[in-house]
């Protein structure tokens, strides 16, 4: 693996080095603190991490402490690895990241305000949180899901009463604004959709972190209690679909691509909200506003629903 460097911006930092095969411990110990560091391991026993003070200076005082062990250690300033592009590095802290929020994101939904010591297993788990996102570099595309999981422990709600057959009557919900959080994904994209098709037509749509600013508007897909978002498994549209009693067969089957997409489960095994909500990041990205964002990604998942036989 050819390692260039030049006289320009170093973004990445690598530590390489070899102990003495007797020194097992030291190894072990050596292992934990580059996985509690956040590394990113090479092929060729190198540990990577983007160029910052505070990744120098933990690379440097363990590199001293691996000569400290009889071993070899240097910290390298690297501009470019050949075979693995800047945004290739980026994409792969990202999927380590991944089972750290994954498992994060299970605890979390696993607890209820009945199980003891709630509050101390709610304060852990958010101090776990601070310690991924720590070392979370590039934002991994689950640290928003953990976000929203870490909000619905923090301020649990009761739960709602069970909607009667057939729905609640859609006469309640007519010319309203719904309001949801600012760069819609694909839960709250195809929500919108559902609501200005099946549930009411002359829907307007705003966006706010905040349902209080106005509060005239109906939320769907916030983190704050309220409105219509994720109840137990299911995500906002499955909950709108139960809410309103939507038995359409098509919906039916685009609130599995949603549930798939949004919750990264892999329940339904379906992959067309994966492969929408990969288009939506990448407009989100070009910096689409986003009412833009929205209409674009109602449109998708209209012509999803004539898609379906």
């Amino acid at each position: 693996m050819n390692i260039t460097l030049h006289g320009e911006p170093v973004p990445w930092l690598l530590l390489i080095f070899s102990l003495p095969s007797k020194r097992t411990s030291e190894r072990v110990g050596i292992w934990r603190k580059l996985q509690k560091y956040g590394t990113l391991a090479l092929r060729n026993s190198g540990y990577v991490l983007p160029n910052t003070p505070a990744a120098q200076e933990q690379l440097e005082w363990l590199a001293t402490a691996i000569r400290g062990f009889k071993g070899e250690a240097s910290v390298l300033q690297v501009v470019a690895i050949d075979d693995l592009p800047s945004d290739a590095l980026k994409e792969q802290f990202r999927e380590d990241r991944k089972p750290d929020y994954t498992a994060l994101i299970r605890e979390l939904q696993q607890l209820k305000p009945s199980t003891k010591g709630f509050s101390t297993q709610v304060a852990r788990l958010k101090r776990r949180f601070e310690e991924i996102v720590e070392i979370d570099f590039f934002e991994c595309p689950l640290r928003a899901k953990a976000e929203e999981a870490l909000y619905k422990a923090e301020h649990p709600v009761p739960t709602r009463e069970r909607v009667r057959k057939g729905g609640v009557p859609k006469t309640e919900y007519q010319n309203r604004a719904w309001i949801t959080r600012p760069r819609p994904g694909i839960d709250r994209v195809s929500s919108a959709w559902l609501i200005k098709r099946f549930i009411d037509s002359k829907a307007s749509f705003l966006f706010d972190h905040s349902p209080t600013v106005h509060p005239e508007a109906l939320p769907f897909d916030m983190y704050q209690a309220g409105g219509f978002g994720h109840e137990g498994e299911k995500c906002t549209f499955e909950t709108l679909c139960a809410h309103f009693g939507l038995a359409d067969k098509k919906v039916r089957l685009i609130g599995q691509a949603i549930h798939d997409a949004d919750l990264d489960d892999e329940k339904f095994g379906r992959t067309e909200g994966v492969i929408i909500n990969q288009i939506l990041k990448g407009w989100a990205k070009q910096g689409i506003p986003d009412d833009e964002l929205l209409r674009r990604g109602m449109d998708l998942i209209e012509g999803l629903y004539h898609s379906i036989a």
